[in-house]
């Protein structure tokens, strides 16, 4: 019975009287990844990528990192409809065209609620010396078990010898 419910018999729309659970826009999507930020404490500052706006705009934009310093992946989403399992987050980073890199950060299982969630990796080492400095595409895809795609995007990253650069 609950399933039932719980699964397109309610279309969507909270039962429950809070009216927390489940959105009642139908329009949105079950996952909604908003922000992911790279954190480090070498940094000026943490590196924020807007993922509700222009996707298209993110290929243009080049983000700067200093090689070799320590960081950490933010992931901001939410969860608005139904429950979601096994979300991860996958980056396959390309040089010149080759694939040098494919990261993959299991994320968890996730209810509906009305705030976001946060889910930070444990700590990366970006890549140093000069053969490692220079400019990586990034192609980002956040899916779940269902292997359905909720966001995928790409960005550049360029690691330099400074900040400045």
């Amino acid at each position: 019975m609950w399933r039932a419910a719980s699964r397109g018999a309610g279309g969507g729309v909270c039962r429950a009287p809070c009216g927390c659970c489940f959105s009642s826009d139908p329009s949105l999507p079950n996952v909604q990844v908003t922000r992911l930020t790279l954190l480090s404490d070498q940094a000026p500052g943490p590196i924020v990528m807007d993922l509700t706006g222009d996707l298209a705009a993110l290929k243009n934009q080049v983000f700067i990192l200093k090689e070799g310093i320590e960081y950490k992946v933010k992931i901001t989403f939410k969860v608005n409809k139904e429950i979601v399992s096994g979300l991860k987050c996958l980056h396959h980073t390309y040089r010149r065209g080759l694939r040098v890199d494919k990261a993959i950060f299991m994320v968890g299982s996730y209810g509906p609620r009305a705030h976001e969630y946060e889910f930070v990796t444990t700590v990366e080492e970006a890549p140093r010396g000069a053969l490692a400095r220079g400019l990586y595409v990034v192609r980002s895809l956040f899916t779940d078990d269902d292997r359905l795609d909720h966001l995928s995007w790409e960005w550049c990253l360029h690691v330099c010898q400074d900040w400045k650069d």
